[in-house]
């Protein structure tokens, strides 16, 4: 740590202004951050799609459609009060 010092602490020579500008990892980190947020709320939207479709009263496949073809008998799901 002691050796790297100077080489760490080499941009304080240039002037305040430019300091920000010398990070070449901010345009990336910023490109990361906004990847990340953008991902979490797909996820959240996703999450909240597959939550709606698993009480949807009209769903596409029925326990009772698929009860012909599978081992174990019909269960039926709790009546939705109306």
């Amino acid at each position: 740590m002691d050796v790297a010092e100077t080489d760490v602490q080499v941009y304080m020579i240039f002037p305040t202004q430019h300091r920000a500008k010398l990070h070449p990892t901010n345009p990336l980190e910023r490109l990361n951050g906004g990847t990340k947020r953008g991902t979490k709320v797909i996820g959240a939207i996703l999450l909240e799609q597959s939550d709606e479709w698993a009480v949807q009263r009209a769903r596409y496949i029925t326990l009772e459609s698929i009860a012909p073809i599978g081992d174990v008998p019909l269960v039926s799901l709790p009546s939705v009060a109306a």
